[in-house]
């Protein structure tokens, strides 16, 4: 009789501990990529005046720059979400775009993102009328939930 009281405290503390695990599994993790420069330091940024190598000092070095020609840098950011066994899921993308004049001087900051899976300007300081590599940012942001890591081989 005590043999089968202290076997079931002991499968009753099991089950509350595999419980207990099952649920912590099953609880959301997210996954930070890229850097995209705070507000303030975008806000220190000159247009017409700053350069290129005054934006790196300010705002850090970016992700990605022009496709053809060196005359924008962009700065992109993106979040996923894990639950449990389920694949990850990107749930937030943001890309900043400074463009640069002929001569090296910022023309234009543009700053990106997804609403509702379409692509919307979240602020513009532009004096120009906009970006023109904008195939370039629709590629960033187009493509969450397409990347899959396992056909890379490996």
């Amino acid at each position: 009789m005590r043999i089968d009281r202290h076997l079931t405290k002991t499968l009753m503390s099991a089950a509350l501990i595999s419980a207990g695990l099952m649920l912590g599994a099953c609880a959301p993790q997210y996954k930070n990529h890229g850097y995209v420069p705070l507000q303030e330091d975008l806000d220190q940024l000159t247009i017409g005046q700053d350069t290129r190598d005054t934006v790196t000092a300010m705002a850090g070095a970016p992700a990605a720059s022009g496709l053809l020609d060196s005359s924008s840098f962009y700065y992109v950011r993106s979040r996923r979400r894990a639950l449990g066994f389920l694949a990850p899921k990107e749930i937030e993308r943001e890309v900043v775009a400074i463009r640069f004049s002929d001569n090296g001087v910022v023309e234009n900051v543009e700053r990106f993102g997804l609403e509702r899976g379409n692509v919307i300007a979240l602020d513009r300081r532009v004096t120009s009328s906009s970006v023109k590599d904008k195939a370039f940012i629709r590629q960033l942001l187009g493509n969450i939930g397409r990347f899959n890591p396992a056909g890379l081989g490996g």
